[in-house]
């Protein structure tokens, strides 16, 4: 026997955050269609194409990943006009007609239903077409198809996402979740929790937990420690959820991405029954911007993105995204929204305690899994530019990787090592004393081996490691005189380009082992010089010979002028050398001890004891 079952809703109303950006939801003149908030329904006064990146069909993906052949349209709608379906075909560029109905319902709305094949096409969509001096009003649209009863798996879906002291976003996240899910007729609205761990604890429990939402008090364990007990709480009881979904909780969500992971998964065939379905990150700043859906690890241990800025926004940024193979070697998907099948932590356990960074790498490491995505499925979130903190990119990332490679082998350490080495170097040459530190730092304690990291105060380590960040301030209150000698002009300020734009001398330059500390004061600089970052990369300027150096952050706005210090320097350089030594001399025994750890480090057991559950 066969079911009609829904695959996906069109999505009418624009979400506030991407409101000036309403091509991700249709393409159309300015002013030809609109939101009637009083009939719920969308008017269209002029052509409008739905063949976008909200409200398209992902055929090639639901094809691959469902093995279905035939999907319908259904589209309620009054009015005068057509309603024309349309596809891009494999391997083509342009979408092209695949059906038409002609809509004369000025009364009522009537329901019409488009049947087509989904072979041989990677993006499905509709446009809508008022007839001349008339409009058409879409209430309702859906993409379903008929499934056998006995092929349709009955899942159970969590939410798990790690909160401390955000309000601003958990809260209106919580809400939408709420009545997204609650206002939805298919099977998800009963089968479907919200766990919020509530690292800071600072929600009200009590008004808000009820038969969707359950506020977990934790102590401060950081992301690693808040998703290790939302995913406890999952799990708790054997067979009541069979994924869970890990979010970050500063994100601006799309209820409808959660429905489409259900029904997903629901009709999963094959080697995607176990996949994990990982969600697009987008960028707040700029919506239609894709930054990232899953990532990779390389051999030296540099994360890299799989699809790099996709723009949404296009036809051809939509094929881009769909075409673009995921399937690959060390494959990761990070955890501003992750869908991980219960069994994958319940056979290969749960996060590491690294409190933040690389514990979602990690996991995508010790699980192996195949990917799904599909356009559609994301959320919007903070870009990372401007965000570089020595604390967290130096100390923890080092810290944290060299444990990920100790019990994963997903890297070369040689490499990473190399890197490390490089790392501290580059450091250097830009006068950042306190980066290098801190990478020293993080590499120092992982040689400290799995017992520190069992019993770390993650947020202490934070906080003491936060302060020893650079305090950057407004350019304008940079010393004016410092600026203008090093040639910073309201040009160079204007000039924000995040790409990364080498000339090869340069390339082959940063690779060589040169340092000016080295040098004389006499060769040196006597003039200030200014360099432009994104985290490592130099995006403008140059350091070299430089004794006072103006660093910008990569949205120039903000700042810092540092100076020459040579006896920094020789004890960094120093430091490092004697912890190369020990790292030769024990490296291969603190390796071995990690990977003996990981099983325990990774229990419920452990993460019981850590979180101090049950006490």
């Amino acid at each position: 026997m066969t079911t009609d079952y829904k695959l996906a809703n069109v999505v009418l109303r624009v979400d506030a955050h991407a409101e000036h950006h309403p091509e991700l939801y249709y393409r159309a003149q300015r002013g030809a269609v609109c939101y009637d908030a009083e009939a719920e329904a969308l008017e269209v006064t002029g052509e409008a194409d739905f063949l976008t990146y909200i409200n398209g069909l992902s055929a090639g993906k639901w094809h691959k990943y469902t093995e279905l052949t035939a999907v319908t349209l259904r589209i309620a709608v009054s009015g005068s006009g057509e309603v024309h379906l349309v596809g891009v075909p494999e391997g083509e560029d342009a979408a092209c007609e695949i059906a038409s109905r002609t809509v004369d319902a000025l009364e009522s709305p009537v329901t019409l239903e488009i049947p087509f094949e989904l072979t041989g096409y990677d993006l499905i969509g509709f446009v809508l077409d008022p007839h001349q001096d008339s409009s058409l009003k879409m209430f309702e649209a859906s993409w379903r198809a008929e499934v056998e009863e006995d092929r349709i798996r009955p899942i159970s879906l969590a939410i798990a996402t790690t909160t401390f002291n955000n309000e601003r976003y958990i809260l209106p996240n919580i809400e939408l979740v709420k009545s997204g899910i609650s206002a939805e007729s298919g099977p998800i609205s009963r089968n479907f929790h919200m766990f919020v761990v509530d690292n800071g604890r600072t929600l009200n429990v009590e008004e808000l937990s009820d038969e969707l939402v359950t506020v977990l008090p934790n102590p401060n364990a950081g992301g690693s420690g808040g998703f290790a007990r939302g995913m406890m709480a999952a799990t708790e009881t054997p067979g009541i959820f069979t994924h869970v979904i890990v979010m970050d909780d500063d994100v601006r969500i799309m209820p409808e991405s959660i429905i489409r992971v259900y029904n997903l998964l629901s009709l999963a065939r094959g080697r995607y029954r176990d996949a994990f379905v990982n969600g697009a990150m987008l960028s707040l700043e700029e919506p239609t911007r894709q930054y990232e859906d899953v990532g990779r690890v390389v051999e030296n241990g540099v994360y890299r993105r799989i699809k790099k800025d996709i723009d949404a926004g296009t036809l051809e940024g939509m094929l881009k995204n769909e075409r673009t193979d995921v399937e690959i070697p060390r494959a990761y998907g990070a955890w501003w929204f992750s869908c991980i099948p219960v069994s994958a932590i319940e056979k290969n356990g749960l996060p590491m305690p690294f409190f933040i960074r690389c514990d979602d790498v990690e996991f995508g490491m010790r699980n192996k899994p195949i990917y799904m995505t599909m356009d559609g499925i994301c959320v919007w979130h903070a870009s990372f530019e401007g965000r570089f903190r020595p604390s967290v990119d130096c100390y923890q990332y080092t810290r944290n990787f060299m444990t990920m490679i100790a019990v994963d082998d997903c890297a070369s350490e040689q490499k990473f090592v190399l890197r490390f080495k490089r790392s501290i170097r580059l450091a250097l040459r830009d006068l950042d004393y306190v980066a290098a530190e801190l990478t020293l730092d993080g590499f120092e304690d992982y040689l400290k081996g799995p017992e520190f990291l069992a019993h770390a105060d993650g947020s202490l380590l934070m906080k003491e490691n936060g302060a020893k960040n650079e305090k950057l301030l407004p350019v304008d209150e940079l010393d004016a005189d410092v600026l203008a000698r090093a040639g910073i002009t309201q040009e160079v300020l204007a000039n924000v380009d995040y790409v990364f734009h080498p000339q090869p001398f340069m390339k082959v330059w940063r690779f060589l082992p040169y340092d000016k500390h080295y040098l004389p004061n006499a060769l040196l600089r006597r003039t200030p010089s200014y360099v432009v970052k994104n985290g490592e990369t130099t995006l403008e300027g140059s350091s070299v010979r430089s004794r006072v150096l103006v660093y910008l952050d990569p949205t120039r706005e903000k700042g810092i002028v540092r100076q020459m210090d040579r006896e920094r320097f020789r004890a960094i350089r120093k430091r490092e050398a004697e912890l190369m030594k020990r790292y030769r001399r024990e490296g291969a025994n603190v390796r071995a001890a990690y990977k003996s750890a990981l099983p325990y480090l990774t229990s419920r057991e452990f993460w019981a004891s850590y979180l101090g559950l049950g006490q």
